[in-house]
């Protein structure tokens, strides 16, 4: 178990808690990809972390909100855990980066309204058709303000809509147990 797992009283936690968690660390494995960084240009900042990670998640929790396959239902519970595990995440990392115990109250809260922010402007431009809409939304995002180098953006929305279908695809049952996969970044994108 990791110290992460034991420091959050892991072993206490039910099903839900204990896949959410693993599911989340999942979303956090894809969102570190150095492709991303390197090829793509996503900023390799704080910043930028923190949106491909919650870029990621929102994928996760997407797919765990919607059914898929005959007799499968939506989890909500299991949405929530990711949701939780990844906050709690942001918790303990802002507690490690030292900020203090006054602050950190008001800085995770202000992620947790980004995340909102971010997840609902993805899933509306997920619903247009074309990757014009998804890629403004990206631009406008993970750049923040900044001009994303040449094609940065619409190379992102083929990764997006790519991992949206890759993660449709799986079972509902190996999800409830923590298990999830993501396509390699480079071949997500292609």
């Amino acid at each position: 178990m990791s110290a992460l797992a034991s420091f959050l009283g892991l072993s206490r936690w039910g099903r839900h808690e204990r896949a959410g968690f693993t599911l989340y660390g999942t979303a956090v494995a894809a969102a570190r990809e150095p492709y991303l960084y390197t090829t793509i240009g996503v900023p390799d900042t704080l910043d930028g972390r923190f949106d491909l990670v919650g870029l990621h998640a929102f994928l996760l929790i997407r797919r765990l909100q919607r059914e898929s396959g005959p007799g499968a239902a939506p989890d909500a519970a299991l949405a929530q855990a990711v949701f939780d595990a990844m906050f709690s995440d942001m918790d303990i990392n802002l507690r490690e980066l030292g900020v203090g115990d006054m602050t950190v109250g008001k800085r995770v809260r202000a992620m947790w309204e980004a995340f909102h922010g971010r997840s609902a402007a993805y899933a509306a431009a997920m619903a247009e058709t074309g990757q014009a809409p998804l890629a403004a939304a990206l631009a406008r995002n993970i750049w923040r303000g900044e001009s994303p180098p040449e094609g940065a953006a619409e190379t992102l929305a083929r990764l997006v809509r790519a991992q949206d279908a890759y993660l449709a695809d799986q079972q509902s049952g190996a999800l409830a147990r923590g298990e999830a996969r993501f396509l390699p970044a480079e071949a997500a994108c292609q």
